[in-house]
């Protein structure tokens, strides 16, 4: 019969850009090894796998091309759009949720991600085709999460990341953020991630949960619009609740397929 496949275009209502993920929902649980293949063979940097539980919510685990992640924000958001309503899911970050916001919107529960100075972090403007001096800050989180603090949004811009350097530096997941440069706009960001087969990310929803908390520190705030300023680009709205960070963006279906390929028995 084949297994049912959708690709959604995440933090965007503008098909072919903003962030595509791979959604299956699958009838029972399968095997890892299927999983990644599917995930290699869409090629894109996530591929979202749904199984229902006894309880309505849903099982949910995330591979990009090469890796198992623990976090995926626009293909938890993808998954929410294609399931519809309000649902739970169950992964490896705890219970996260999805449900509908205004004007069409989808509001994703995730998890926040905070970072600390790094005292003596890596030269990380080289790495980015930046000059001297313009990355003016590192914090670390867990999970290998790395955010490098731009001297200008200018810089997050034009920034010519070299991927074999990124990766030579370690397991990071590195985000480049600096703040906002007009009204309404409070962060410009772009996300690398060789070193799990992501080089880089369109718009990234783990990202923003740890750019949302970093802003809170800084300002006292807790809402916050971010832009990602990759080559599809992408807006997320951000807000803080304690150890929650909640984003809101739309999602568009761009196609539906089958797999010739049934999901076999995990």
């Amino acid at each position: 019969m084949g297994q049912a496949i959708t690709v959604v275009d995440a933090f965007t209502d503008t098909p072919f850009s903003g962030n595509p993920a791979a959604v299956c929902v699958l009838a029972r649980p399968t095997t890892e090894a299927w999983m990644r293949a599917v995930a290699a063979e869409m090629n894109l940097s996530e591929t979202a796998f749904l199984v229902p539980r006894d309880d309505g919510d849903h099982d949910l685990r995330w591979f990009t091309r090469t890796s198992e992640v623990d976090l995926c924000g626009h293909a938890t958001l993808a998954s929410a759009h294609v399931l519809g309503g309000s649902r739970r899911f169950h992964t490896r970050s705890g219970v996260l949720a999805g449900a509908a916001g205004e004007g069409g919107t989808l509001v994703l529960d995730l998890p926040a991600t905070r970072v600390a100075p790094v005292a003596d972090p890596p030269d990380w403007a080289a790495a980015l085709g930046l000059p001297p001096g313009r990355i003016v800050g590192v914090w670390g989180g867990e999970g290998g999460w790395v955010l490098a603090e731009a001297a200008s949004p200018a810089d997050v811009r034009r920034l010519v990341p070299d991927m074999a350097a990124i990766e030579a530096l370690g397991g990071y997941v590195l985000v480049v953020a600096a703040p906002g440069e007009r009204p309404g706009l409070d962060s410009v960001c772009r996300l690398f991630a060789p070193n799990v087969g992501i080089p880089e990310d369109p718009v990234t929803g783990a990202a923003h949960c740890v750019i949302a908390p970093w802003l809170a520190e800084r300002t006292g705030r807790t809402e916050f619009a971010g832009e990602q300023a990759s080559a599809r680009g992408g807006r997320v709205e951000m807000r803080v609740a304690g150890d929650r960070v909640f984003l809101t963006g739309h999602a568009v279906t761009v196609w539906e397929g089958v797999l010739c390929a049934d999901p076999p028995p995990a």
